[in-house]
Formats: structure tokens, C-alpha cells, sequence
């Protein structure tokens, strides 16, 4: 079915800045892409708006992400070649299923990825190639490195920082002269998914770290399209997920599951940390379920 179908066709291409290019798809009231039942590219994707990024410079590109299907990295590609760019890498966000879908269609460039990444992907290749709907083949990252690495990208200077947020494995792409960060899911708006909910704790002490830095600009991978393409979002998109995390963790239990995300966030929504979007709801609920079974799990 994802091979048969052209999944791109709402895909659409910013350019929030000069060589900085958003590939957009989702948050389209009432459409599903894959299928009606539940699956990670819907649910997981695109009902909450997915971008993937490709920062350029002359002929050569670096690719952050291959989107949620083997369509989308076809349609990226399409488009970076028809730009006249030769030189294709791609830099890998985290081990997700929705930002290395589309792989396979760069198998004959360099794939960079923390080690985290890749040794994530391996434990976890049987369920994505299985997976509703399946990543099959499952090319794997080809270059990998632990912490921090340095890249040029034409004349660009490009720094990948690993962030413990979201997953062990959160890989930010950082361009130091325009301080603008790429974010993949260490940042959501308007709330994080909370995937490795045993965690918690140390994803706020990082997103205190990240707030340490000089950023002018937030480029998440789920977010709302208009902001991404008018140049992303301010600093204080850190704020409003540090504080999303602090009330489930502080909060009387109670309180929140009585409460909607609505109610839960609305300071940060009054402070324009984040921006509500009602599919976020059922983000909320499954977040709550997560801590539950982390507190079960760790009695």
C-alpha cells in the first residue's frame, strides 16, 4: 500500500531561510494518509503536522530526516536535484519511524547518525520492518559518532549535539551564524511526545541545557506548517515543553488526568509558548498512560 499509493501529494516545500528548505506534510482536518486504523505514519505523523529539513549550500545539501515514507524522500531528492545540488548527506534526528522512512532512497549517499541512533535501529529492526505500514529494506546509517559533530556544508557550518529529550538518541542540528536550531523531536509544539517516559527527569535537565544556548530560532519537525515556514519559533518553544513535563511530574495526579491539555498548558498558550492544536489531546492521554506505566514499572 505505501509503495502503491503517491503519499507526497500534500507535500508542501518552504523555504523559511536562504538555502534552508522545510518539506512539509499533515495537519490536514479530517484526512489520513495511510489508513482509517490506527498506525505510527498517521497518528504517530502526520495528523500532527511532520517536517524534515535540508540546509544547502552551492551544489551540496545535507538532508535532516527522510520523512515518513519512500514517496516523501523521493519527492526531497526530486526537488534538491532540481536545484542543481550533486552532493547529497543525510543527517538522522533520531531512531524513529517517521524521520528514517524514507532511507532507502538515499542508500547511495552518506547517512550520519549518533550511535544511539544506530544501535536503536538494530534492536528495534524487526518491529519497523513489520511495523503498520513496514520500513522495508531498513538501510541503516553509514557514519556515526557519539556526541557532537562538525560539518560544512558549502560554505555553511553545520554542528550536530546530541540532547538526551524525546528518546536516548536526540540529534539537533545547530547553525552557528544564524543561530537558527533544527530540532527534530527533542521540541514539539505544541506539546512533546513522550516516548521514553522512565526519562522524564533527565529530558528536563536537558531541555535546561538547550536553554542555555544563543537560539534565535526553533525549526521542530512536528509543529504548526505556518510557523515553520515563516522561520520557526523563539526560544521560549523550550519553556513551554520544560513546563508541559514539570506539571505531570508535579502536579496531584488527579488534577491532571481531570484536566485537558487545554486547561493544562493554557498559561504557556496566554504566553505564546506554545499554540494549541486539539490533536495534541490524545498526545496528552497517552502521555499520561506513559508515566502511569513508567511509576507501575518502577515499584
Amino acid at each position: 500500500m505505501i509503495e502503491e499509493t503517491d503519499l507526497s501529494a500534500t507535500l508542501r516545500i518552504f523555504e523559511p531561510y536562504p538555502g534552508v528548505f522545510a518539506y512539509y506534510d499533515g495537519r490536514i482536518p479530517g484526512k489520513r494518509l495511510y489508513s482509517q486504523e490506527r498506525n505510527w505514519l498517521d497518528d504517530g505523523a502526520y495528523v500532527l503536522g511532520i517536517a524534515s529539513y535540508a540546509v544547502t549550500s552551492g551544489n551540496e545539501a545535507l538532508v535532516y530526516d527522510t520523512h515518513i515514507s519512500p514517496a516523501h524522500a523521493r519527492a526531497i531528492r526530486a526537488h534538491l536535484e532540481g536545484l542543481g545540488i550533486d552532493t547529497l548527506r543525510v543527517v538522522l534526528s533520531h531512531k524513529h519511524a517517521d524521520h528514517i522512512a524514507g532511507n532507502a532512497v538515499f542508500a547511495d549517499c552518506e547517512i550520519i547518525a549518533l550511535e544511539r541512533t544506530a544501535d536503536g535501529m538494530v534492536a528495534n529492526r524487526a518491529k519497523l520492518e513489520t511495523g503498520t505500514p513496514p520500513i522495508s529494506p531498513l538501510i541503516m546509517p553509514n557514519r556515526l559518532f557519539a556526541e557532537r559533530l562538525d560539518l560544512t556544508v558549502g560554505a555553511r557550518r553545520v554542528e550536530l549535539h546530541h540532547f538526551e529529550i524525546h528518546s536516548n538518541d536526540g540529534n539537533v542540528l545547530w547553525l552557528p551564524e544564524s543561530r537558527v536550531l533544527l530540532a527534530g523531536d527533542t521540541l514539539e509544539d505544541p506539546i512533546t511526545y513522550i516516548a521514553e517516559a522512565e526519562h522524564i527527569a533527565k529530558h528536563i535537565e536537558e531541555l535546561g541545557r538547550m536553554r542555555s544556548w544563543p537560539i534565535w530560532r526553533i525549526l521542530p519537525n512536528h509543529g504548526a506548517a505556518e510557523v515553520i515556514a515563516a522561520g520557526g519559533y523563539g526560544a521560549a518553544l523550550i519553556d513551554g515543553n520544560r513546563h508541559y513535563l514539570e506539571r505531570l511530574l508535579q502536579a496531584d495526579r488527579a488534577d491532571v488526568e481531570a484536566a485537558s491539555l487545554a486547561d493544562l498548558i493554557a498559561e504557556d498558550i496566554v504566553a505564546g509558548r506554545a499554540l494549541y492544536f486539539a490533536p495534541y489531546e490524545v498526545v496528552h492521554r497517552g502521555n499520561i498512560a506513559a508515566l502511569d506505566k513508567a511509576r507501575v514499572a518502577k515499584q
